[in-house]
């Protein structure tokens, strides 16, 4: 009896950034783009011209808005995302609200019809950009959540405004209600989505995890060319590298390394870019334990992960529920300890004191950050990153994921009885 085998999947992927940005997202998104790619799956992407680094188009990619690269895998299409300050709210509507045009525009006027399109949030606006497209072809809609959106941006205080915060409520009910499938990061990401379900239309909400490449990213020797480039020497370096946004109050690293400046083994380290650097480094003008670096690329990760003997995770009070940030697992990875300040019971916290990887406290409580830091720098940190490193080996793979979303694009479409998609309910 012949096995049947199964056709490959057209996948429309709509996402806001792809390789070659460097956004934590875009490197997500590119990995499971790859790994669908060795599967034999066809794809279309829908994304920005790389802008992330330095928030502005990166050189030889200007000149033009809309750029198109056909692929032996299908095709990328890449649009202007109108980059402008992060701290400059309505500006930043502005252009997701243009980028989103632009990708609706080339979501929808794809020549060959997609059998599933897979969306990616933030910015929640693509939400719909992936409904539309569709709706219009006429197949399912994955929509996949890394951070809940507006949930985020009000519990940091970038967005007040209530009216504003009614509309994109009601966007965000919207394009769940709307959504063939919902995949988050997190079991605590699913209650908050489910949450807002609350029992209505037919979505399902799939939890599928973001993963770390655990043959990329292995342990490394501390002593490496980063410490020696950046006048590290062989003090004990607590390190937070990542962006530098609303969302991480890392007035906790600045206040920690003035408390312990006495310490001449102990250095501070920032590793990255965003609208809260400039801020930070005023107030950290002072001090000569804490080191400011640019965010590196992308190739240099595992050297960066290997250069600090503890790592940090800081999220403002509340986010835990609405963001799971995938360097956790990339620091696992790299066998180091993790010093995270993030809400109790939420899925970086589990994690690290279920496998006992490192320490956590309550988030912006800033005496328990520092008496944390003074009590890993004399803890079992080799017994600590051996654990986080078994952990992340024994967890979800690159293939993983990718199978995940695979068995789930051809439940969708078994569900579906083929191609025909019904209206969803309002």
């Amino acid at each position: 009896m012949r096995c049947a085998i199964l056709p490959p999947v057209r996948i429309l992927i709509v996402c806001p950034h792809f390789e070659p940005d460097v956004a934590p997202t875009g490197v997500v998104i590119s990995e499971i783009a790859h790994r669908l790619i060795d599967r034999g799956h066809e794809l279309e992407v829908v994304t920005a011209l790389p802008w992330y680094t330095s928030h502005a188009i990166e050189p030889g990619w200007g000149g033009r808005p809309v750029r198109r690269q056909r692929m032996p895998w299908g095709r990328i299409t890449r649009v202007h995302p109108f980059p402008t300050d992060k701290r400059n709210i309505p500006a930043r509507a502005a252009a997701f609200a243009g980028f989103t045009v632009l990708a609706t525009m080339f979501s929808v006027f794809q020549r060959r019809r997609p059998d599933v399109v897979l969306a990616m949030s933030p910015p929640l606006t693509l939400g719909l950009t992936g409904w539309i497209a569709a709706r219009v072809r006429r197949v399912p809609l994955v929509f996949n959540i890394q951070d809940v959106f507006p949930d985020v941006a009000i519990d940091v205080g970038a967005i007040s405004d209530r009216r504003l915060i009614a509309v994109l409520r009601r966007l965000e009910r919207f394009t769940y209600r709307r959504a063939d499938a919902v995949t988050v990061l997190s079991d605590d990401l699913r209650d908050n989505v489910e949450e807002k379900l609350a029992g209505k239309g037919g979505t399902t909400v799939r939890v599928i995890p973001n993963f770390v490449d655990t043959e990329r990213i292995v342990p490394g020797p501390r002593q490496n060319s980063y410490r020696e480039e950046f006048g590290l020497g062989d003090r004990t370096v607590v390190m937070y590298a990542g962006n530098l946004g609303f969302s991480q109050p890392l007035g906790l690293m600045v206040d920690a390394a003035r408390a312990l400046r006495h310490r001449e083994d102990l250095v501070f380290v920032i590793n990255g870019g965003g609208s809260t650097r400039p801020g930070l480094e005023a107030d950290a003008a002072d001090l000569d334990n804490l080191v400011f670096v640019d965010l590196q690329p992308a190739e240099r990760l595992p050297e960066v992960l290997a250069a600090a003997d503890v790592h940090v995770i800081a999220l403002r009070r509340g986010l835990g529920r609405s963001s799971v940030p995938s360097k956790l697992y990339s620091i696992l990875a790299a066998a180091r300890p993790v010093l995270a300040s993030v809400d109790e019971g939420t899925e970086v916290v589990r994690v690290v004191e279920s496998v006992g990887a490192g320490a956590t406290v309550p988030p912006e409580d800033g005496a328990a950050f520092t008496a944390a830091v003074e009590s890993l720098v004399t803890a079992d940190r080799e017994g600590m990153g051996e654990r986080g490193r078994a952990f992340v080996e024994a967890w979800v793979s690159p293939e993983g994921v990718a199978s995940a979303y695979v068995d789930l694009f051809e439940e969708l479409r078994s569900s579906r009885g083929g191609r025909e998609t019904p209206g969803r309910a309002q």
